[in-house]
């Protein structure tokens, strides 16, 4: 009988505890939804501060621009909602995709004003969990990545069989187009761009255990039950780096060289993975996401030139000093 009471309590204790690593890492609570009439949230740390007046000028910029606000169905039934800003009729498409407890404008309006200065347009994502986006759970790009594909199928249906689409996502969203462009995905999709992703769910999260001074040994096991029990879906059923290994489109991969959440070697291991054309475009000094930031016409330059070299359409507006305003 003691046996049984010590199993029993045994139990309740995996239980709690993957129930508390499953909170703290991939549950989002019920949250206000936030309107492009409300105040701008901008990424809170001191790396940002100096760069604050820059991304609310983008986030004000992009909420002028017109656009339509449209939704789809996931997989697993959850209402996803998108923005999206036409260029021009029949530009190419950039579908883009934040990062971990990010929203679209926090972290991509500038990718807006980027896109503009290249001929395309965008595909604003908010991502499950995030502001409209219905959801509960993140799962580090597994279900994130399906979803993509989703969005995909929409663009397809929405601007007709000739557009041109690309991939883009930085941090957890990098990881998260990394993962779909291991898919088998329709031919429209001629790129991706992933910014500062991570190799895998259980690397980035053991990096993070460590810095909390958590040993992941014993401590990753009860994160992944929680993820299986708790949010229904398996952190090991993918990874980025596992999907450069099938990944034959054209990757631009960017990340700047003193970031201290997700390590700058960890793009660079997804682009010696990648078995289609690559381009590794590191930026000194850069913390985490702020590559283009830092280094806008380098960032522009670089890309001009690798998307011409694999024939994925672009224009360079901003070196003609047209659409200065985006």
């Amino acid at each position: 009988m003691i046996a049984l009471y010590l199993l029993a309590a045994a139990a309740v204790l995996v239980l709690l505890v993957s129930w508390i690593c499953f909170s703290m890492a991939f549950h989002v609570p019920p949250r206000r939804h936030l309107t492009d009439e409300g105040e701008v949230h901008l990424p809170s740390g001191s790396i940002y501060v100096p760069y604050h007046d820059r991304m609310r000028q983008w986030a004000l910029e992009k909420r002028a621009l017109p656009q339509r606000h449209v939704t789809i169905t996931s997989h697993d039934g959850l209402k996803l909602w998108a923005s999206f800003f036409e260029f021009a009729p029949g530009a190419p498409v950039e579908l883009m995709f934040h990062g971990y407890r990010g929203t679209a404008e926090r972290d991509l309006s500038g990718g807006v004003q980027r896109c503009f200065s290249l001929g395309r347009s965008v595909l604003l994502v908010d991502q499950r969990t995030a502001s409209r986006s219905e959801g509960r759970v993140i799962s580090f790009g597994i279900n994130e990545s399906r979803d993509c594909a989703a969005w995909v199928d929409w663009l397809i249906r929405d601007q007709g069989e000739d557009v041109k689409i690309i991939l883009t996502g930085i941090s957890m969203g990098a990881s998260t187009v990394m993962m779909a462009a291991g898919r088998p995905l329709p031919t429209q999709v001629v790129g991706v761009i992933a910014d500062c992703g991570f190799t895998s769910a259980r690397e980035i999260m053991c990096r993070v255990m460590r810095g909390m001074h958590l040993p992941p040994k014993i401590f990753w096991p009860f994160v992944k039950l929680g993820a299986r029990l708790y949010g229904r879906f398996d952190p090991e059923a993918d990874s980025a780096i596992a999907a450069m290994g099938r990944c034959t489109l054209p990757v631009f991969f960017i990340h700047g060289e003193d970031d201290r959440f997700v390590p700058w070697d960890m793009t660079r291991r997804c682009y010696e993975a990648c078995r289609g054309p690559k381009y590794f475009f590191s930026v000194p000094g850069a913390g985490h996401g702020m590559g283009y930031l830092m280094d806008t016409d380098g960032y522009r330059r670089a890309l001009t030139k690798f998307s011409r070299e694999n024939n994925i359409p672009i224009e360079n507006y901003w070196e003609k000093g047209e659409n200065d305003h985006v």
